[in-house]
């Protein structure tokens, strides 16, 4: 049935206009329950759906949030977007999602468009050091968690922000290839100015101090200078950074891959110089994305915890949606280490010289 007004749903179901719109809107607290149960029925019979037009004409705001990510070419953010999604859904709201490939003009002008178009609120993912291009925005009513980024001085005072603990999960990732017996480390990503990066390349250092090892010593790839992130193309920029650096006079045994996409190129270019991941060389990678498991080998990673992550994500986003400003927040969430099979003992006598690798399964 088209064209079905909210007030035909009313007279259908015996009761106001303004009864209807407290279901719909979830202000059911102090509803009967037969009264609830038969305006939903109504609703589903009458196939009504709102018009969000006119929702808008009258409150300023729909029930849409949007996420912005880096590039769902990383597969950690479109298991994100799922996850954040089905929550968004269960309360009655959508969720568009765009790309910024960690460009602030790129996040202003998604921004402003949302804001436009009546959009309540915004998940922003690219983890850069300073807010400052979007700080207008808030001014201005949108609402804002930061995902993926620990608080920092000079942000805005009532934006959320809701991170595994990144410095954290980069020290055990490399304290575990430390105890198998490797004492040559790389640490693969691109440019390290987001603050996630940042920290994880701060939690590798601190786990080298601990075990008395110099960080000098250790190989960070291709260099804090580096100015590309490569979101769109970690798998490659793993694999040419496993080529150069094993075929080097100094090799490294082990490495540690800004994330998952990443430490499969690092595999892919490890079988490229002759070597065995998880043999000859160990790599850890970061998200534990549903490939991790399903890569040969395995994939050892730092499991961030997505769907408690996006919960709690969600949760901020939608106190701030509902009431008045709410006082900033950082949340860290602890990750956890999961073994498989990518990492293992350092070779004996320390980094091996290139060699045809062996028969065995392809990466």
């Amino acid at each position: 049935m088209s064209g079905v007004t909210i007030h035909q749903v009313a007279e259908a179901a015996g009761v106001s206009a303004s009864t209807v719109s407290n279901v719909l809107n979830g202000r059911t607290d102090r509803m009967q329950a037969a009264t609830l149960a038969r305006v939903e029925q109504v609703i589903e019979q009458l196939s009504y759906r709102p018009n969000r037009a006119a929702r808008m004409l009258r409150t300023g705001r729909i029930k849409v949030i949007g996420l912005i990510v880096p590039s769902v070419a990383n597969p950690f953010w479109g298991a994100l977007a799922r996850e954040l999604e089905a929550i968004a859904l269960a309360e009655g709201y959508h969720v568009l999602l765009c790309n910024s490939e960690r460009d602030a003009a790129r996040e202003l002008k998604y921004g402003e468009e949302l804001l436009a178009d009546g959009v309540s609120g915004v998940v922003l993912c690219s983890s850069l050091p300073s807010l400052d291009h979007v700080t207008p925005l808030l001014s201005r009513g949108l609402k804002m968690v930061a995902f993926d980024r620990t608080a920092q001085a000079g942000d805005p005072p009532s934006l959320a922000s809701i991170s595994v603990d990144n410095a954290m999960g980069a020290e055990i990732a490399t304290r575990h290839l430390i105890e198998l017996g490797h004492r040559r480390l790389a640490f693969v990503s691109g440019s390290v100015n987001s603050v996630n990066r940042r920290e994880r390349l701060r939690g590798f250092r601190a786990a080298l101090e601990s075990a008395g090892l110099d960080p000098a010593d250790a190989i960070v790839w291709p260099g804090a200078d580096a100015t590309e992130f490569g979101d769109k193309d970690a798998a490659e920029l793993g694999r040419n950074a496993a080529r150069e650096l094993l075929g080097g006079p100094r090799p490294p045994t082990a490495f540690v891959a800004i994330n998952d996409m990443c430490a499969i190129g690092i595999c892919r270019g490890a079988k490229d110089a002759g070597r065995n991941a998880g043999q000859d060389v160990s790599v850890v990678g970061f998200d534990d994305i549903l490939l991790a498991d399903l890569f040969e080998p395995p994939l050892t990673t730092v499991r961030q915890p997505l769907p408690e992550m996006a919960a709690e994500t969600f949760q901020q986003l939608r106190a701030r949606i509902d009431s008045a400003p709410a006082a900033g927040r950082s949340l860290l969430i602890r990750p956890r280490l999961v073994v498989r099979e990518s990492t293992a003992p350092a070779p004996v006598g320390g980094p091996s010289v290139a060699r045809q690798r062996p028969a065995g399964r392809s990466a």
